[in-house]
């Protein structure tokens, strides 16, 4: 196996062979999406293993969603870092790449902080991992700069 060190995490960089039917991994993706439009985080974690390793990645804490939350269980407090933090306007899923394992959407998200009234709209990166119909890894990379100017007071 591949591996590479990422911020002190051991991540398998060994890339999944190609698969001329990947609907499995990005239907799950999908109905993840789907849940979330409904805000329905007891439907988005149905999709999620039990060991799922989660993270938004930032070289900062400048919004309260950055950051590992480890396990199905920690997950809720992700949602609930952008729920209670921000008003989101926008959320729509623009494409999707997939193999039979790794699906990447490119989201367009637009927000609103509660405390700031800043409002910050960017593409997002979502990276997703599936296993035996679970997801089991998840990273999203964002505009970093503009979520930070605005949570700046």
């Amino acid at each position: 196996m591949n591996t590479q060190t990422v911020n002190t995490q051991t991540v398998n960089t060994q890339t999944p062979s190609l698969s001329t039917d990947s609907t499995n991994s990005a239907d799950v993706v999908k109905r993840l999406y789907e849940a979330y439009a409904k805000r329905d985080i007891d439907a988005v974690l149905v999709e999620l293993a039990d060991d799922v390793d989660w993270a938004a990645e930032a070289s900062s804490r400048s919004a309260p969603w950055y950051g590992p939350f480890r396990g199905k269980q920690s997950v809720p407090g992700f949602f609930a870092a952008i729920s209670t933090q921000i008003d989101v306007s926008e959320f729509v899923p623009v494409t999707f790449t997939s193999n039979e394992t790794d699906v990447v959407a490119v989201i367009r998200w637009t927000y609103t902080v509660k405390s700031t009234q800043r409002t910050a709209s960017m593409f997002m990166l979502h990276w997703w991992r599936v296993v035996d119909g679970k997801i089991v890894f998840f990273r999203g990379s964002e505009d970093t700069e503009q979520s930070a100017r605005a949570f700046s007071p």
